[in-house]
């Protein structure tokens, strides 16, 4: 079979992933793969930005992000909490889902070494139940 995510996402295959597999396709990340510490890895480069998934779910997730940020080391981005998926179409921000009531997601951006985040609009995908 073979091919590659790229060939794949020209084709209009639907990619995504959860963790890692959610911050692969954008220019850089936050991983704690390396060494157990959290740092920046650079990903594949399919969405402009950089990404950091368990921003509620790891007490370190966030503070790691916005230093990286406020120190230039990483690009501007998004946080999602646990549960929380970004859908992107043709390169933009479609849509913040949750399976989680209460998880948020974030537009993270840096102005002067300072750190802003912007929550986003998530919808719940849950029971029905709102």
């Amino acid at each position: 079979m073979g091919g590659s995510s790229q060939e794949a996402y020209k084709k209009g295959i639907i990619l995504g992933g959860i963790s890692a597999g959610s911050l692969c396709w954008f220019e850089e990340g936050v991983t704690d793969s390396m060494n157990n510490n959290l740092s920046k890895i650079d990903c594949l480069g399919f969405l402009t930005g950089s990404n950091c998934p368990h921003y509620d779910g790891e007490s370190n997730r966030r503070p790691s992000y916005h230093e990286l940020m406020a120190s230039g080391k990483m690009k501007e981005g998004y946080a999602v909490d646990d549960g929380v998926a970004l859908h992107f179409k043709n390169e933009k921000l479609s849509a913040s889902v949750s399976s989680r009531p209460t998880a948020k997601a974030y537009a993270v951006n840096e102005k002067a070494s300072k750190v802003i985040e912007h929550e986003l609009p998530v919808t719940y995908l849950g029971d029905g139940k709102q």
